[in-house]
């Protein structure tokens, strides 16, 4: 009964799985129609007990259909995971919003988006907006092979991948990278809460104003409750 009071239904029309961890998941329903989405909203799904849900970044939203694409990254063994994990075609799912997160839908080019693997979702949402010319996009990951294939997948193979190492070490180099832009671009930084606040750093020292730079922090080791 609380789910049906702060939430509205969605059947899941499709479960694509693009790698061990990766699954793209196609939503559909009657509450997904006539909604007013923009690139880079978020919605919260419910894990299935309590009020456990988990913030996903839609692909692409289609409010004539109903239907969404969401990305979903399934690591350890959470609540999130054991959720994507099980998704079958046919089952229900209960969610909240779209709401606001990253307005990316009248960003300025050019647009350089740093993230990890919790962004490919908004990648994917960006890259398909009307206005992707020249957006480059920039990622550590944990698995080079995996990553690769995946963002191959949803049409961002030309993405700069640096691998993530334990002690950061890669960071120097994905400073590198974004700082190549700094001269013109906008920056959209997501993913890991302090990979966002170094680079940002490097950046403001290199002389890029606040109002170039867009963060979002999705995750924090040890934390939850950041999207």
């Amino acid at each position: 009964m609380l789910l049906q009071w702060l939430m509205r239904p969605a059947r899941i029309a499709e479960v694509e799985t693009l790698s061990p961890r990766f699954r793209s998941i196609e939503l559909e329903g009657d509450a997904l129609k006539g909604v007013a989405w923009t690139i880079g909203q978020k919605i919260q799904v419910a894990m299935g007990t309590g009020l456990s849900a988990r913030t996903y970044t839609p692909m692409w939203w289609d409010p004539e259909k109903g239907r969404t694409r969401l990305f979903a990254f399934a690591h350890g063994n959470g609540p999130g995971s054991r959720w994507v994990g099980g998704l079958r075609q046919g089952d229900i799912c209960w969610f909240f919003g779209p709401r606001r997160s990253l307005d990316l839908s009248a960003r300025k080019a050019p647009t350089v988006l740093f993230g990890d693997e919790t962004s490919f979702g908004v990648a994917s949402a960006l890259h398909g907006g009307p206005q992707l010319d020249g957006a480059v996009y920039v990622f550590e990951a944990s698995d080079a092979a995996e990553a690769d294939s995946v963002l191959a997948a949803i049409g961002l193979g030309s993405a700069t991948l640096i691998v993530r190492s334990a002690d950061d070490a890669h960071l120097p180099a994905v400073e590198a990278e974004l700082l190549r832009f700094a001269a013109s671009s906008h920056f959209v930084l997501t993913g890991k809460a302090s990979s966002i606040q170094r680079t940002s750093r490097a950046l403001k020292a290199a002389g890029v104003t606040a109002s170039r730079m867009s963060t979002k922090a999705y995750w924090a080791p040890g934390k939850t409750g950041l999207d």
